[in-house]
C-alpha cells in the first residue's frame, strides 16, 4: 500500500524464519552508570531471566564505542522486537544507544534504497525519567507533556518500516518506592514473556515506511 508524499505501509508480523515459533527478542539496554542505577538494571536483570532473550549492555559490550556494525545488524536482523532499555537523558537517549541507531541503521541497510531488514519489526521504549509525570506538563519546568519528545523514535521506526509500540515508561525512577519499581519490572518481564499477545497491538496500524528519494542520497558523496 502506498500514500502521498512515499509514506508506505508495510505489514506488521513477526519475520523469524526459524522453526521455532516463538517469536524473538532483541533487547537493547543502555545505561552509562550501571552502578547508580535504581530501576534500569533490575530491568536489565529481569531481560536475563526470560528464555530465549538476546539481551546486550552496549556499555559493557563496547566500552570504546567501537560498535561491530555487522555482528549487531546480524542481531537485529534475527529479532521480531527490537527493545530499546535506557534512562532519558536530556529529553533523549544515552549517547552510545545514539552512535549504536547511527552505525547500525545504516542507509542501504535499514532504509532508502535496497533498506528493508528492519520491515515488519516491532520497537518497542522501555524508558524512565529522572522527573516526575507532573513535571512533563507545560506549567512545569520540563514544559511539554512526555509524549513531545517521542517523535524521534516513532519516526526512526517509520523510516526503517517498523511499528513503534506504545512505550513502556517509569517517571520519576529516583524517588520511586521499593514497591512501584517492583512492580514495573514484573510489567516489563511479563510484556517480554507474552509479546506479541499484547491487547493494545491488535489495535495498531499497519507499520509506517517513509521512502527515501534517491536524489536526496547521491551515490558517492560524501556524508553533509
Amino acid at each position: 500500500m502506498v500514500a502521498a508524499h512515499g509514506l508506505r505501509y508495510v505489514r506488521c508480523m513477526p519475520t523469524t524464519t526459524s522453526t521455532d515459533s516463538a517469536p524473538r527478542i532483541y533487547v537493547i539496554a543502555a545505561h552509562p552508570r550501571w552502578r547508580d542505577s535504581r530501576v534500569n538494571l533490575q530491568m536489565l536483570r529481569a531481560a536475563r531471566e526470560v528464555p530465549g532473550l538476546d539481551v546486550n549492555d552496549l556499555y559493557n559490550s563496547y566500552p570504546d564505542y567501537a560498535i561491530d556494525v555487522k555482528t549487531e545488524q546480524a542481531r537485529v536482523a534475527r529479532a521480531d522486537l527490537l527493545v530499546l532499555l535506557h534512562p532519558i537523558q536530556w529529553y533523549s537517549m544515552p549517547s552510545l544507544q545514539k552512535l549504536w541507531i547511527d552505525d547500525v541503521f545504516s542507509y542501504g541497510w535499514a532504509y532508502g534504497k535496497g533498506g528493508s531488514a528492519l520491515e515488519g519489526k516491532d520497537l518497542w521504549l522501555v524508558a524512565t525519567t529522572g522527573g516526575p509525570e507532573e513535571s512533563y506538563r507545560p506549567q512545569s519546568y520540563n514544559r511539554y507533556f512526555f509524549d513531545a519528545f517521542l517523535p524521534p523514535y516513532e519516526q526512526t521506526a517509520a523510516l526503517c518500516g517498523m511499528r513503534f509500540l506504545p512505550p513502556l515508561l517509569l517517571h520519576g525512577a529516583r524517588r520511586a518506592s521499593a514497591g512501584e519499581i517492583a512492580e514495573h519490572v514484573a510489567v516489563f518481564q511479563d510484556r517480554l514473556q507474552t509479546y506479541p499477545e499484547w491487547p493494545e497491538i491488535q489495535d495498531l496500524q499497519e507499520c509506517a515506511s517513509c521512502a527515501v528519494p534517491e536524489t536526496d542520497r547521491p551515490a558517492g558523496q560524501e556524508e553533509a
